[in-house]
């Protein structure tokens, strides 16, 4: 039974990485200490950098996803290695986007704060916009000072502008949001997990990819797959795009 079938089988009533790309080879690997515009191809992603002041512009375009996620990886470290203050990218040219190329870009942000330097998202097309919606990741990326404009001359005590004071609310509330939902998006990896025998990289990855696909919020899709531990049927498109995002991850284990 195709792996499609199988998830719309499991599903449709209640509850019944990844290995080495042999095209990384494909990616050229600039010599330590180089300086200058550097460009890399594998499969249907492109990536190019180069300076600008103290800081390194990446720009992608192409499909990001687990076929192509290691050479963004490979790209962003090598721009991070010889920026300054850190790196910007233009993602507007990203026709489709999954959780493999997300977990990159967090970890990129994430490597470059501990060198002390940063990591921002300047213009992004809508996979990448849809992406960081139904994650809830877009404020991670956000550009530094993002939600701290100048204040006007002689404000009173030089206290926040009311605009600040809305930003700030609004990313505690997408905190507090993702705090609440973590622990139901948690649980349905494990359903998808112990259904499949899936890794829980795998798990997120067909979560997210099923939330995309799906048009459907992700601690949403996750209450719905919840619900057929308890009897209930999962919708019928959500059948289909949960099977396909299974088969394609089959299919990127194959030898």
């Amino acid at each position: 039974m195709g792996e499609t079938a199988m998830a719309e089988s499991a599903f449709s009533g209640g509850w019944e990485r990844s290995m080495e790309q042999s095209a990384v080879g494909q990616c050229p690997v600039p010599a330590a200490g180089t300086a200058g515009p550097r460009s890399y191809t594998q499969g249907q992603l492109t990536v190019e950098s180069r300076p600008d002041g103290d800081r390194v512009l990446v720009l992608v375009a192409g499909e990001l996803d687990i076929d192509t996620d290691r050479m963004l990886e490979r790209a962003l470290r090598d721009a991070l290695d010889h920026a300054v203050a850190g790196i910007d990218l233009d993602l507007g040219q990203v026709e489709f986007a999954d959780c493999s190329g997300l977990n990159v870009l967090l970890a990129m942000r994430q490597r470059a704060s501990d060198d002390g330097k940063t990591m921002a998202v300047r213009a992004a097309g809508p996979a990448v916009e849809r992406l960081l919606e139904v994650t809830g990741t877009r404020f991670l990326l956000a550009p530094p000072g993002t939600a701290e404009r100048p204040r006007p001359a002689g404000h009173p005590l030089d206290g926040p502008a009311p605009e600040d004071v809305t930003e700030l609310r609004v990313e505690v509330g997408q905190l507090r949001r993702a705090m609440r939902t973590r622990p139901t998006i948690d649980l349905a990896r494990g359903v998808l997990m112990a259904s499949f025998r899936l890794s829980p990289e795998e798990a997120w990855c067909a979560l997210v990819t099923v939330s995309q696909r799906g048009n459907i919020k992700l601690h949403r899709l996750a209450d719905e797959l919840l619900g057929t531990v308890r009897g209930d049927a999962l919708a019928e498109h959500l059948q289909r795009e949960l099977g396909h995002a299974v088969a394609a991850l089959r299919r990127s284990e194959s030898p």
